[in-house]
C-alpha cells in the first residue's frame, strides 16, 4: 500500500450492481453509492464514448458505465493519488483493463496533460457539492475532497467543453439547489439540456438533479419525468432496485 493510500485509512471491499461491480474504497469518509449508480445509469443506451469520468474517486461511475455498456471505453480522471491508486486496482479487480484507464489529473486545473482536446464523446461528473467558504469541511481527507469544491463548477464545464468532440454530451448529478448554477454554466456551448429531478420519496422535494446537455446543440431544454427512489414503505421502488442492481438504465 502506498503512502497516499495509507492516508485514506482502512480500505474495504464492497460490491455494487447486484454484486457484479467490485470496489475497494475507504471505510470512512466519502463512499460510493446511489449518486454514482444513478449517474452511470443516466447515460444514453447508445452512448459510444469514449467516456471521461471527471473526479472519478475510486472509479465508481466510469466502471459502472463500462460494465453496463460492454462497448464503452472509459478514462477515469482523479487528482487524489490514493484514490487514483484505488481506482487502478478496481479496474483490474473488475477485469476492465482493456477498456478503462486512470489518469491522475486535476479537472479544470493545470493538470490535464495527456487528455486530447475533443477526444471524448461523453463526460460524466459528480462534482463536489459545496464551495469551500459555505460549509465546514470534514476532517476526513477523501470526504473533504469529494464534498468541498476548491474550483467552481464552471471550471469543470470549461474542461468538458475542451475535451468533448462536437455533439458530445455531458451528464451531471448534483444537489437540486444547484440547478440554477448548472444551467448558467451550460449556457456557454451547450444545448439540448434535459433535467431529471430525483426524489427520495414521491411526497418530498427533489434531493438531486441529473442534467444532461449536448455540445453545440440548438435543441430546446426539456424537463423529464421525476425519478423516485423509494416507495411508501421506505424501500427502493421496483425500478430503483433494478437500476441499483444493474438491470435497468435511467431512460
Amino acid at each position: 500500500m502506498s503512502d497516499s493510500e495509507t492516508e485514506l485509512g482502512d480500505i474495504v471491499e464492497d460490491r455494487l450492481l447486484g454484486g457484479r461491480l467490485i470496489l475497494r474504497q475507504p471505510k470512512k469518509g466519502h463512499r460510493a453509492g446511489t449518486d454514482a449508480i444513478l449517474l452511470a445509469a443516466a447515460l444514453s443506451e447508445d452512448e459510444v464514448g469514449p467516456l471521461a469520468d471527471f473526479g472519478a474517486g475510486v472509479g465508481t461511475v466510469g466502471l459502472a458505465a463500462a460494465m453496463l455498456r460492454p462497448e464503452l471505453t472509459v478514462t477515469l480522471i482523479e487528482r487524489h493519488p490514493g484514490l487514483a491508486a484505488l481506482a487502478e486496482r478496481n479496474i483490474v479487480l473488475n477485469g476492465l483493463g482493456a477498456r478503462v484507464r486512470i489518469v491522475a489529473a486535476d479537472v479544470g486545473g493545470s493538470g490535464e496533460a495527456g487528455l486530447a482536446p475533443a477526444g471524448f464523446g461523453c463526460v460524466a461528473m459528480n462534482p463536489p457539492f459545496f464551495a469551500d467558504d459555505t460549509v465546514r469541511a470534514s476532517p476526513v481527507g477523501n470526504r473533504r475532497t469529494a464534498h468541498v469544491a476548491d474550483q467552481p463548477l464552471e471550471a469543470w464545464l470549461k474542461a468538458a467543453r475542451r475535451l468533448l468532440r462536437p455533439r458530445g454530451r455531458v451528464a451531471i448529478i448534483h444537489r437540486s439547489e444547484a440547478l440554477g448554477v448548472i444551467l448558467n454554466g451550460l449556457e456557454t456551448g451547450f444545448g439540448g439540456v434535459a433535467i431529471r429531478p430525483v426524489h427520495a420519496s414521491a411526497d418530498r422535494p427533489a434531493i438531486r438533479v441529473i442534467v444532461t446537455a449536448t455540445l453545440n446543440s440548438k435543441k430546446p431544454a426539456e424537463l423529464l419525468p421525476a425519478f423516485v427512489l423509494n416507495g411508501p414503505d421506505g424501500r427502493f421502488t421496483d425500478v430503483s432496485e433494478a437500476i441499483h442492481r444493474g438491470r435497468a438504465l435511467l431512460s
